[in-house]
């Protein structure tokens, strides 16, 4: 059966008489306004110019850009990156960048420049102008609760697109604008921009205010903040640093792409010496205060994409299956159904709900399900 043919976006380049090369800035405005519901914008050689709109590629066309070549994408990533020294080192030696960027009065973006088969390919990912709300993300309410915590590690996990960094800067602004603190924030690259509100906060970008995360994560410790935010735990020295500041009285919150609770544990364990896990299972868990997992769904009304949330939270018993490792009847998966009255969750009680509330197709809860073949039973019953 032949795939369905999506049709594409025509927009209009303001002041383009249609001669000469398309100037990077008005080609992404153009395509920003070819849609209100634009996540990322892609630009590759033999294509033309796309715009995913819940995870469809939509093809634009551009006067003048029929397609893309090798040429246009290299120009689009020059101006793209400027004069970012650090940057184009990295993509020539690694094959590969990450940079932010952003059109005045208009969107900023996270962006991926990379090499495929000998030339550019440029992936924008747009980043709101505004920090959500809890309400905007439906996440639970109660995870509020975040802003009283004194120490300790916060997670925010999930696969590449899921979400994350747009839950990290509401429970970020939440602190922001209830406590007095000093807040750090390490990311690659800064995101949304955080005001000083209650609290001050100081954001830094990797390459361009610091070398890596772990250099950032040690200036911290002798910055005095109380709140810390790591954009991602990529490696070992950085999961043993996040330890360690948790250890000594910040509040760390950080991501890792991890799809549930039970592998983040392994994910945080695993990056370690087999002789050290141990030893990093007992700091973990009492360490951690939330773990917060959450997948995007597409609606049934096709009207955008919805979050399931699973959250795990620091008890005796959660902290017991993490120093000990889970065994039978005794996994994390049993303590989150016991513990619902402290607001912990599970994945497939919360897809199951959306289903039964008609938020998402049955098909669609199934293939995001931990568990589909558990979950199409109780669905049945």
């Amino acid at each position: 059966m032949a795939a369905p043919t999506i049709a594409p976006i025509s927009v209009v380049l303001e002041g383009f008489t249609g001669s000469g090369r398309v100037a990077t800035p008005a080609l992404l405005g153009a395509m920003l306004r070819a849609s209100e519901k634009i996540s990322d914008l892609i630009f590759s050689p033999g294509r033309p110019p796309q715009v995913q709109v819940y995870g469809q590629m939509i093809p634009v066309q551009v006067p003048g850009l029929t397609f893309l070549t090798a040429d246009d994408t290299r120009r689009i990533a020059a101006d793209l990156i400027g004069d970012n020294k650090q940057a184009i080192t990295t993509l020539r030696e690694h094959g590969a960048c990450d940079i932010s960027f952003g059109l005045a009065g208009l969107a900023r973006f996270r962006v991926n420049i990379f090499i495929q088969r000998g030339s550019c390919a440029v992936v924008m990912r747009v980043i709101p102008t505004s920090i959500p709300e809890f309400a905007a993300l439906r996440m639970p309410q109660h995870l509020s609760d975040v802003t009283n915590l004194r120490d300790g590690i916060v997670l925010v996990t999930g696969p590449a697109g899921s979400g994350k960094s747009s839950t990290l800067a509401a429970l970020l602004d939440a602190i922001n604008r209830e406590k007095y603190y000093h807040i750090i924030t390490i990311e690659d690259p800064i995101e949304f921009l955080h005001n000083h509100k209650c609290s001050t906060i100081h954001q830094r970008e990797l390459h361009s205010d610091t070398p890596n995360f772990a250099h950032a994560l040690r200036s911290a410790m002798r910055q005095a903040p109380k709140v810390i935010l790591v954009g991602e735990m990529r490696d070992r020295e950085t999961i043993e640093i996040v330890l360690e500041a948790a250890e000594t009285g910040h509040l760390v919150l950080s991501s890792l792409n991890t799809m549930d609770a039970a592998k983040t544990v392994e994910r945080v364990v695993s990056s370690f010496l087999p002789a050290d896990q141990q030893s990093v299972r007992e700091r973990f868990a009492k360490s951690f205060r939330y773990i917060i997992c959450q997948r995007l769904m597409a609606k049934s009304d096709r009207t955008g994409r919805i979050a399931a949330f699973e959250i795990l939270k620091a008890n005796a018993r959660t902290r017991e299956c993490i120093e000990k490792g889970e065994r039978e009847n005794n996994s994390l998966l049993d303590a989150m159904k016991a513990s619902a009255s402290e607001g912990m969750q599970h994945f497939d009680g919360e897809i199951a709900q959306l289903v039964q509330d008609r938020l998402i197709d049955l098909e669609i809860g199934l293939s995001y399900a931990s568990n589909p073949a558990t979950l199409g039973q109780e669905l049945a019953r």
